[in-house]
């Protein structure tokens, strides 16, 4: 009797932890990559692909494609690094690395989510003040407390389920945006597939580059996938895993193309068709409501105040694995090593939005200094992927390994070509 009672509570262990891979259970699994997201249409990217097409139509559009794809191959590396080891990217770079290079690749690290930081307490800002008059300092403050009340009640799952909640806000918001507009279908797609550099457009490519392909949301991936613990089960739920891990992660990051599209969509069919730049996401507000009517402004207004907490609240996640990583532990919103990376990046963020006097450049600048940083973050993931020693059996195959370093050289080319532009 005894032995079968045992039994049943294995089976009934293993239902819980091995998923079935059939109907709507795939639905399980779907929700890091969505908080991943979160990250990549946060206010920077609001500012950059409303600047963008403010200033050239739909002409960069190919810059949130190209991001896009790049996106996708590193996401599901860094989670594949999660599921096949058990550690978050910070972690494996602390246990992996010599001292010296883990502790100054994750201190740049822990600079990029302070930028982020900045980016996404702004933008929620600056919609409070959109639709409530709050001052901007003031809504800073407001969207911190509230993001640490999330935080600090609620755990993965619900938090995921919120982030659910406010991509769909976003997401509906600009599809009934551009059901305002009239939108030049046939450049459109012709700007998705064609790289283009206007004079001038350096800077704004790679706050775009940055703003989609953000350092923090690698690290904030492999965290939320280590938290599962994947890697200690079988080999044959392990592979599965993968294979449903990629399949969120391309769902994700397409939403997110669509998402960050629209936004350069929009300003395009409305900004550039009536040659006025955006210099703040005010304005944009603003210059929407007399174009396409009062209730367009608003609905602008209420996605971007969604979008700042959402992207705060992920933003915060990250800045508390990769500080709890340097001490070699996942990040546990209970620990003080992951409360006080959350609140270096908050602290910190806060100070920077007291001292600027330009919002909207903060936003741009913002992204650009992800962009910068980004080429480190991916060649340490890339050289910890595809290490047998790390990875086993899992490591990357030569030709992804090659594909991925190859992006890292396609950031780290752009990188020099803003340099240059700088120069001149």
């Amino acid at each position: 009797m005894f032995k079968r009672f045992s039994q049943y509570i294995r089976n009934i262990d293993r239902k819980d932890y091995r998923p079935k891979f059939g109907g709507l259970e795939i639905l399980k699994y779907l929700g890091p990559g969505l908080l991943v997201t979160v990250g990549f249409i946060d206010p920077g990217n609001w500012a950059s692909n409303l600047g963008a097409g403010a200033q050239f139509g739909y002409a960069l559009l190919w810059m949130v494609t190209l991001s896009t794809i790049m996106l996708i191959l590193l996401q599901h590396n860094v989670a594949h690094l999660g599921i096949a080891t058990g550690l978050c990217l910070s972690e494996a770079a602390t246990k992996y690395l010599k001292p010296v290079y883990s502790i100054t690749i994750l201190i740049t690290a822990i600079i990029a989510s302070i930028s982020t930081s900045l980016a996404e307490i702004l933008g929620g800002a600056i919609a409070l003040n959109m639709l409530l008059n709050i001052p901007i300092r003031a809504g800073a403050i407001l969207v911190v407390l509230f993001v640490l009340i999330m935080l600090f009640t609620n755990g993965y799952r619900m938090i995921e389920k919120w982030i659910i909640a406010f991509v769909s806000v976003i997401g509906l918001s600009f599809i009934y945006e551009l059901s305002l507009v009239n939108i030049d279908w046939n450049s459109a797609i012709h700007a998705w597939v064609t790289p283009c550099f206007p004079k001038g457009s350096m800077v704004i490519i790679m706050s775009v580059l940055g703003a989609v392909v953000m350092p923090h949301n690698l690290f904030l991936h492999s965290e939320i996938i280590q938290s599962r613990q994947w890697n200690l089960q079988d080999e044959k739920t392990i592979k599965k895993r993968l294979n449903y891990e990629f399949l969120d992660t391309i769902i994700s990051m397409i939403i997110g193309w669509a998402i960050n599209s629209a936004m350069i969509l929009l300003a395009a069919a409305t900004f550039y068709k009536v040659g006025v730049e955006v210099t703040e996401l005010q304005q944009a507000k603003s210059l929407l409501g007399p174009l396409l009517g009062i209730h367009a402004g608003v609905v602008f207004a209420v996605a971007l105040l969604f979008s700042g907490i959402a992207s705060t609240i992920t933003s915060g996640m990250a800045a508390g694995s990769i500080f709890s990583g340097m001490f070699s532990e996942p990040y546990d919103i209970k620990d003080n090593h992951s409360r006080l990376g959350i609140a270096i990046s908050f602290v910190i963020a806060l100070l920077i939005i007291f001292a600027i006097s330009n919002p909207f450049n903060g936003l741009i600048y913002s992204q650009m200094i992800l962009s910068i940083q980004l080429p480190i973050t991916i060649f340490v993931q890339v050289w910890l992927t595809s290490s047998e020693k790390v990875m086993g059996k899992y490591k990357n195959s030569r030709f992804y390994a090659i594909s991925l370093y190859l992006v890292g050289g396609i950031v780290t080319a752009l990188n020099i070509a803003l340099f240059i532009s700088f120069l001149h």
